[in-house]
């Protein structure tokens, strides 16, 4: 093990551009905690969130950014009794999130305000830890932490024949597309592009509806279910009246973010009249996450890559996540 290694560093609200590779002395794990030889890191839209300056929770000065990551463990401390040289693993975004309700005392989140996993060596506690699904390489088990979580957790009492909606090709929309999948449920899609309805339906989706075209997809959804409406709702786009038109009485929109931006009011007669709940999605406990490898493992499912970039070139991945829409999670590989 060399005594010197490279990360990198991020302001928040400074940019892309104000990302810098430093070389930085290697980290020593103290009692509970591993050290871990980075091999990939995926991005997410959080990570331009962090970088922009308008992340909901608190980043710390000269942060190593991005929460989602997956390596080797080359080094324990001291009483660290799990974990052992060669394990391939990832790691919560809450560290400390083990199982249970979510609550402030969980906040610290990495790559945040924790430094985060784009650096060849990082130190993790042991209890944050979670092994790498056995079918999976390093690259698609780094998508997992953020995306798939939180696909996962807004899935959560979903059943066999239940109707599952997703917003968009983003990484929690396809993950959540997948995992419908796996549980037995019928999925609408919505996309934008021809191209990318051909891709959903390879995934899986019962049925695509290009929100373009058909601006008014609630109804479609209605129309697709015998006046019923979807079970659940992914929605990522922040867009609550569309959602709740379209998800059944009883039923859930399970809200994911805002990627759209500007989001429109939400009269509350609205919510009220729709029979349904709104559940706001906060990542997912390493229970999750361990229940949603065991899922991963026995389905055989593969995660969506659009495209991996060099460690070096770790800029230019941000660039490309954040003008090319990908379809597919960008990954950064470490050597």
């Amino acid at each position: 093990m060399t005594e010197k290694m490279r990360s990198w560093r991020a302001a928040s609200g400074a940019g892309i551009d104000g990302l810098t590779l430093r070389e930085e002395p290697v980290p020593v794990p103290g009692p509970g905690e591993v050290l871990v030889a980075v091999r990939a890191v995926s991005l997410g839209f959080r990570e331009l969130l962090v970088l922009r300056g308008t992340y909901v929770l608190p980043v710390k000065e000269d942060l190593v950014p991005v929460s989602d990551g997956a390596g080797e463990v080359v080094a324990v401390g001291p009483g660290v009794e799990r974990t052992r040289v060669g394990d391939r693993v990832t790691a919560g975004l809450f560290p400390s999130w083990v199982d249970g309700p979510f609550g402030p005392e969980h906040l610290p989140q990495l790559g945040g305000s924790l430094d985060g996993m784009l650096a060849e060596l990082v130190v993790l506690p042991e209890s944050a830890l979670v092994a790498v699904p056995r079918h999976l390489s390093f690259a698609e088990a780094a998508t997992l932490p953020c995306a798939g979580v939180t696909a996962w957790n807004a899935l959560s009492g979903v059943r066999a024949g239940d109707t599952v909606v997703t917003l968009g090709t983003g990484g929690v929309s396809l993950f959540a597309a997948q995992f419908a999948g796996l549980l037995g449920a019928d999925v609408i899609a919505t996309t934008s592009g021809e191209d990318k309805a051909r891709r959903l339906k390879a995934l899986g989706a019962h049925e695509v509806l290009n929100h373009r075209a058909t601006p008014d997809w609630p109804a479609q959804v209605r129309e697709s279910t015998g006046g019923r409406g979807a079970h659940r709702v992914v929605d990522v786009v922040g867009d609550l009246p569309k959602s709740l038109r379209a998800v059944a009485v009883a039923g859930e929109v399970a809200l994911v973010g805002f990627v759209a931006g500007d989001v429109p009011m939400l009269d509350p007669r609205v919510l009220f009249g729709s029979g349904a709940s709104v559940r706001s999605i906060a990542v997912g406990s390493q229970a999750q996450f361990l229940a949603m490898n065991r899922a991963i493992e026995a389905g055989g499912l593969r995660p969506v890559l659009d495209r991996e970039f060099e460690f070096e070139d770790a800029a230019k991945a941000f660039r490309y996540y954040e003008d090319e829409q990908p379809f597919g999670k960008v990954v950064i590989t470490v050597s």
